[in-house]
Order: structure tokens, then C-alpha cells, then sequence
């Protein structure tokens, strides 16, 4: 799939985006150069293969004693103020801020 320069024009227009003739001409070579290789990975044979659930489940275990996940630990790290910060609201119900319907 390749796109036409009036392709780019619309999606421009569409995308609410000005663009200069030059600036067109290259988005149109990137957009078309990124379709090239999802064609190539659409072309790679993968029947058979079963989807990873998460890359590191291809890594062997002598290498995954080695990697740290950098993630915090999923603890409350303030405490909850719930009341304290409903009190200057106009009005609350059951823990809720209560705020005028602006959809009918």
C-alpha cells in the first residue's frame, strides 16, 4: 500500500495540519518507506509460532537472574485525605463530589 501525494494532502486537511509542497513530498517518502516494511513483516511465514505474552518469556533463566524491572512497588504512598478535601466542596454524597448535569 502506497500513498499518493493527494493522500497526504487529505490526511493533512484532515488531520487539520498546514504543510508546506517540500513538507508533503517527505511525509509522503516516510509514510510510504514505514508501509514498505509491515509488508515485509506481513510477508515473514508465522504459522506454528505462538504470540510471546511478554518478551522476556524467550529470554533462558540465566539471563533473566540478571535483569531488574525498575518498577516502584505498588504501595499507597500518601494517606487518604478523602474528607479533608471534600470539605470545601459545595456539595458531597457518599464520598462523591456532586457536580451539576451538563448532558440531557
Amino acid at each position: 500500500m502506497a500513498l499518493s501525494q493527494q493522500d497526504i494532502v487529505k490526511i493533512a486537511n484532515l488531520s487539520r495540519l498546514e504543510m508546506q509542497p517540500d513538507e508533503g513530498e517527505k511525509m509522503q517518502l516516510q509514510i510510504n518507506s514505514f508501509f514498505e516494511i509491515v509488508e515485509q513483516m506481513r510477508a515473514v511465514d508465522t504459522k506454528g509460532i505462538e504470540p510471546l505474552a511478554h518478551p522476556t518469556h524467550a529470554m533462558p533463566e540465566s539471563v533473566l537472574a540478571h535483569l531488574q524491572l525498575r518498577l516502584r512497588a505498588d504501595v499507597a504512598s500518601e494517606p487518604n485525605n478523602r474528607e479533608a478535601n471534600q470539605r470545601s466542596a459545595p456539595a458531597v454524597e457518599r464520598g462523591l463530589f456532586l457536580v451539576p448535569k451538563v448532558i440531557e
